[in-house]
């Protein structure tokens, strides 16, 4: 499933303002100033460069920028230490799977004593929390994947032969266009993976996994990565696994070709289009609540609404499988090629002043020779046709 939700770097010597109550003399608090900032820039220098989760992990590095210095919560007394509250972003980046960083803004209390200052505490202010927010994190990296998990959760080890191979699965459709490794969050709980996405975890109980965009990242950014409902997915057989991951790779290799006007009966389409390729699965067996509505008489009148594929939608599965049915058409009767070709016509198409029906109509005219609701003519016969399987 893909979910659509973007700097200047700060290291020792970099931007800090600070806001501090002012002293006798008149030229002591500048002097003073200017010791606090090159010290708690040092502080936080190192705090990044010793993050935990990056024990045994190369071509990762972090930096806290846009660093706003105010006085501590509390005022100090005559005798008590220093304090100073930081407001600044925590920026993370991770070479080879993130073409720009993730940004956290956060919240640190420091506190000086004989040996310098020190971090007492640090949260998140806005946005979702960084996975080691939610405990001590650990890495396993592969071939073509890396995955991030949580020591008191699942062991992210047993996540990287899915990775690795749902990464040349994806690239054999969609070519290499995009950087061919795949970056996944495994948390622990499910309660948890909402966390990470700032959802109601009602809405996503049953959600194996979901494609987001970095924290922070540009508004339409290949810096994506797959958070795992640890629960959800942990019911899932082995061959299930490796359908949701490579759903989800397909969504990180289309990204570039997907704009919030495509319809997500095709961007998710093409996602379970690209999974389920190769499996030797009949239709029935990879649409099968979909099977059992035709069997009892109820049939789709039109193709799946963005709406239907909504996280406890009603029929969300059915709205799967009759997306993966409509891309199984195209492919099937037009080439694998011409499928790719219309995804990424959609996308490249203007977004500004046509109706997106009137839209998806005129390209499937130019890419296919065929109009939507001729199309959707033929991919209901499909549907029934699952009937006299």
């Amino acid at each position: 499933m893909l979910s659509r939700r973007g700097a200047l770097l700060l290291a020792a010597g970099g931007l800090v303002q600070l806001s501090l109550p002012p002293a006798a003399p008149a030229a002591a608090p500048d002097a003073r100033d200017a010791d606090r900032r090159t010290e708690v820039a040092a502080v936080l220098a190192e705090r990044a460069r010793s993050l935990p989760v990056w024990s045994g992990l190369t071509g990762a590095g972090a930096t806290y920028r846009n660093l706003v210095l105010s006085p501590g919560p509390a005022a100090p007394t005559a005798d008590g230490p220093e304090r100073l509250t930081a407001s600044v972003e925590l920026e993370v980046r991770i070479a080879g799977y993130d073409e720009y960083p993730a940004v956290y803004p956060r919240r640190i209390e420091l506190v000086r004593d004989r040996g310098g200052w020190r971090v007492e505490h640090e949260e998140g202010t806005a946005g979702p929390p960084a996975l080691w927010d939610l405990g001590p994190a650990r890495t396993a990296p592969g071939t073509r994947c890396l995955v991030l998990g949580l020591a008191a959760g699942p062991d992210p080890a047993e996540l990287v032969a899915v990775g690795d191979q749902a990464v040349p699965a994806v690239s054999a459709v969609w070519g290499g266009g995009w950087p061919g490794r795949l970056l996944l969050e495994l948390p622990a709980t499910e309660p948890e993976f909402a966390r990470l996405l700032e959802a109601d975890p009602a809405g996503w109980t049953g959600m194996a996994a979901v494609t987001v965009a970095a924290p922070g990242a540009p508004w339409h950014t290949p810096a994506d990565r797959v958070v795992i409902n640890p629960e959800a997915f942990g019911r899932l057989s082995d061959f299930g696994r490796q359908v949701v991951v490579t759903h989800e790779a397909t969504h990180v290799a289309t990204r570039a070709d997907t704009r919030a006007w495509t319809p997500l009966w095709l961007s998710e389409g093409v996602a379970d289009w690209t999974a389920y390729r190769g499996s030797g699965r009949r239709p029935q067996q990879i649409a099968p609540e979909l099977t059992r509505d035709v069997a009892a008489g109820k049939l789709p009148t039109a193709l799946p609404a963005d709406g239907d594929f909504a996280a406890g939608a009603t029929g969300i599965a059915q709205a799967y499988e009759q997306a993966w049915l409509a891309c199984e058409l195209i492919a099937r009767r037009y080439g694998t090629d011409r499928l790719v070709a219309f995804y990424r016509a959609v996308g490249a198409a203007d977004g500004q002043g046509e109706d997106r029906d009137r839209r998806t109509d005129r390209l499937l005219r130019a890419e296919l020779g065929i109009g939507l609701a001729e199309f959707t003519t033929l991919w209901l016969a499909e549907v029934q046709s699952l009937k006299a399987g």
